[in-house]
């Protein structure tokens, strides 16, 4: 590598200094704070990168001198991350991304397939530094690409946005999200010490933010009652402990960081902000709470009835729904249903067996029965992700030979030979003009309807999130420590508890080497989402499911591992799958014991508790259409097996 000479260096800085100022000669513009902000942290990122080149990795004192530089980098950034994450956030993975590989592809990738992506940056340099026979050329990458990244920020197509007041409630928005679910976790700061003054930090950055943003747009400001609350918010952090296992994450994320996303929803609808990005996807801008089940969208639970608004109508697709779902017409040999393995009063999944039955009687499937509840809030459906929406995973359950069986022209015939649904979906016809005879489409859409809504009941914990009621002590805890110490919260992101994360526009995966059972003879031979990306990443990756109404949906894991929730909690404490042994090079999840306590265990699970939602089950239907075919007329609700 060609070195520079100090000389050279300085006039670089100076250069690219100057060139920013060029674009705005008042330094006292929101947009001007935007460029200093950036040509610090460039400058900075240089001095990394010159220290590194210099530096001698054979000697301990030096190797700390780069871990402290990275930090003050880490801090020069924290002044910029309000805008990075939301104005490129491809690019901030080079800057800082939490894992050196990732195949998820936000929520483009229900259009097309994963692509492996590179990250770099400072996260990752600093893992780089404990690994065993670090290389300067590699650490030196790691700083090169973050560097390269943030050029782009400087760029016409980003820079434009600055000029209008859309923008920055955008990244507000994605900023207050990120405080609920990634800034106080630990998920992309590997020094756990570090993560509560970085947070303070970026708080008071942002506030010199908020303060130029109102005084350059005064027609579109923050109001004073937000910016009061923003201080406080300021004020007690400043008065929390900077251990983050103490920190009060419960009170901050209720009593200031839902209350300011709800005042920024106001401001976003009010001014009528536009938005330009990919990256509010999913989000709702008349949604006014994090805890809330209208904060994102992952599915069209409606399938091919989406243009459907008319609640009646609705209504009538909903009750055809539920005989569909009760009726064995749907398997091949009319004697099973979606009820076999999904059974409503039990949360829509099984918790008879570890896994369920398979259509030949004698074999049991693969993997457990994962409950419908809340599969609306994941983009990729099914544990490895093969699907994309919920029709299709409904409509490959249906013609599985080892799930129901069905031959799908037969199918339609069938249900076509029942009159109640002959003339339900003829009628259902003039709400898809596309489609001139009923298909499968159809009858699954019907189905995801149905099922669907009960995914729209709160939990006790979304109540006292949203102050409507009190929650004990120990659940306080056991959040607060399932934020922290348990380090669940970076895989479970609030407010789904799921591996869905702020801007919620992919579902991640992870690899935590969950056993074949509950005595850990052996790593489960189920290779997950390699069946369906083959990449080295991704084996034995699962997606993270949400543990709302865990309670009640056991036995857990994808192969029904684990009976209770505290052995689901103790594997995780006790490191996974490396930590108990097994040979898993690509494991995500941490392989050091969390230390946890009995007692925090205990909190933990009360927590997780708190988050049973308060579901309004039905009753099955008395009985299901009669067909024409009167060898059909026999089928008993919800199959026999």
């Amino acid at each position: 590598m060609k070195k520079k000479t100090f000389l050279g260096v300085v006039v670089g800085m100076l250069v690219f200094v100057f060139i920013s100022f060029k674009q705005n000669d008042n330094p006292e513009t929101y947009s001007s704070h935007y460029f200093l902000r950036l040509d610090s942290f460039a400058i900075q990122q240089t001095l990394l990168f010159n220290l590194i080149e210099k530096a001698d990795l054979n000697s301990v004192s030096e190797i700390e001198k780069i871990r402290e530089e990275i930090f003050r980098t880490r801090n020069k950034m924290k002044g910029l991350d309000f805008w990075l994450r939301y104005l490129e956030p491809i690019a901030y993975k080079k800057i800082n991304g939490p894992l050196p590989v990732e195949w998820e592809t936000e929520v483009f990738e229900k259009f097309e397939k994963p692509y492996k992506r590179e990250a770099a940056g400072l996260t990752l340099a600093l893992l780089y530094l404990d690994e065993p026979g670090f290389k300067k050329d590699s650490l030196l990458q790691l700083i090169a690409l973050s560097r390269k990244a943030t050029k782009l920020y400087s760029e016409e197509p980003i820079t434009k946005e600055l000029k209008t007041y859309h923008h920055f409630f955008l990244c507000n928005r994605l900023f207050l999200l990120n405080l609920a679910a990634i800034y106080t976790t630990g998920f992309e700061c590997p020094d756990t010490a570090r993560i509560i003054p970085e947070l303070g930090l970026i708080i008071s950055e942002v506030g010199q933010i908020n303060k130029k943003f109102n005084e350059s747009f005064p027609e579109t400001k923050l109001s004073s009652e937000y910016l009061k609350l923003y201080e406080n918010a300021k004020l007690f952090i400043k008065a929390q402990s900077d251990n983050y296992s103490a920190f009060d994450h419960y009170t901050f994320i209720k009593d200031y960081v839902n209350p300011l996303f709800a005042m920024n929803q106001i401001f976003i609808n009010e001014y009528k902000v536009v938005s330009k990005s990919n990256v509010d996807y999913s989000l709702n801008k008349k949604n006014s709470s994090i805890f809330s089940k209208t904060l994102y969208s992952a599915q069209n639970s409606k399938g091919i009835f989406l243009r459907v608004k008319d609640e009646e109508a609705l209504a009538e697709i909903d009750k055809i729904g539920k005989l569909l779902f009760y009726d064995p017409l749907l398997s091949g040999n009319n004697l099973r249903s979606c009820v076999s393995c999904h059974k409503p009063t039990q949360y829509f999944t099984d918790t008879s067996l570890a896994t369920s039955i398979q259509f030949n009687k004698k074999d049991f499937l693969q993997r457990n029965t994962p409950s419908l509840i809340n599969v609306n809030y994941n983009h990729l459906i099914m544990l490895d992700g093969k699907h994309i929406s919920l029709q299709n995973q409904t409509k490959d359950v249906i013609i599985n030979s080892i799930e129901l069986g069905a031959d799908e022209k037969g199918l339609v015939q069938k249900i076509l030979s029942c009159n109640e649904y002959e003339q339900a979906f003829k009628k259902f016809l003039k709400y898809t003009p596309q489609e001139k005879e009923v298909t499968l489409d159809h009858i699954v859409s019907a189905i995801t309807l149905y099922y669907s809504k009960f995914s729209n009941y709160s939990a006790s914990f979304d109540n006292g999130m949203n102050k409507n009621i009190e929650l004990a002590a120990p659940i306080k805890k056991g959040f607060n420590l399932f934020m922290s110490k348990a380090q669940c919260a970076t895989c479970h992101f609030v407010p789904q508890f799921n591996g869905v994360k702020p801007p919620y526009t992919n579902s991640e995966f992870e690899v935590i080497g969950v056993p074949n059972n509950a005595n850990f003879e052996k790593l489960s031979p189920d290779k997950g989402r390699y069946t369906i990306n083959e990449a080295n990443e991704t084996l034995n990756a699962f997606r993270t499911g949400s543990i709302r109404n865990a309670e009640y949906t056991a036995p857990y894991m994808h192969n029904g591992a684990f009976k209770t929730l505290h052995q689901v909690v103790n594997f995780y404490n006790e490191g996974g799958g490396v930590g108990k042994g097994f040979s898993v090079p690509n494991q995500t999840l941490s392989s050091d014991s969390l230390q946890l306590t009995a007692s925090e265990i205990d909190n933990i699970v009360l927590f997780i508790e708190s988050l049973n939602e308060n579901i309004q089950f039905e009753k099955p239907p008395i009985e299901l259409p009669k067909s024409k075919n009167k060898n059909l007329n026999n089928r008993k609700v919800g199959g026999e097996y």
